[in-house]
């Protein structure tokens, strides 16, 4: 047997690799998909974030008359029901509430990207600085495009990037099992 460096790879994951890999494949066939279908994409995205705030709100409504004596009962029947109608409301018009979404996430990612130039510039001599400020001007750009091509990006930026999401994520199962199997096969030798 060589000698090798010891691997944050379990046995397990060595063993296994083919359904890593297996994985992987499925993920980035399934994230080429959601790229490729957008509008679809998007809609799947809302409608399971309407029902997670449905379900959420519901039983936000029943915790609170369930426990009959805590100072949060108004606030939580309020907050519930908040959740549980607008859950309601976005499954039953998906198209307006990927809308709304897109509006949030073009939001979230310029504000973000404005923070992390805020922070690249904070902590400009060191080293790693420019990645930072790279990454926050494709944040921030990237949010001015999804606000200035609005209502349009409302059909593709939620099904966009849970694609490429989904495909990272793939990418990285194939990546554990071709190091696993790497690994398998130097341990074997």
């Amino acid at each position: 047997m060589t000698d090798v460096p010891s691997l944050p790879v379990t046995e397990a994951v060595r063993q296994k690799w083919g359904w890593f890999l297996g994985l992987g494949i499925v993920l980035v066939i399934g994230g080429m998909l959601m790229i490729a279908l957008p509008l679809a994409s998007s809609i799947a995205v809302t409608l399971v974030i309407a029902i997670v705030f449905a379900i959420g709100g519901a039983v936000q409504i029943w915790h609170a008359f369930s426990v009959p004596g805590w100072g949060g009962f108004v606030w939580n029947i309020a907050t519930g029901a908040i959740a549980l109608a607008g859950g309601i409301a976005v499954y039953f018009n998906p198209v307006v509430g990927a809308a709304a979404l897109t509006l949030v996430v073009a939001a979230i990612l310029l504000a973000q990207g404005i923070a992390q130039i805020l922070l690249a510039m904070k902590i400009r001599p060191h080293d790693g600085w420019g990645w930072v400020l790279f990454a926050g001007i494709v944040s921030a750009l990237a949010g001015l495009c999804i606000w200035f091509e609005f209502p349009s990006s409302a059909v593709w930026v939620l099904g966009l990037l849970a694609g490429v999401s989904v495909l990272i994520n793939g990418w990285s199962f194939i990546a554990i099992a071709l190091a696993a199997r790497t690994i398998g096969k130097r341990l074997s030798s």
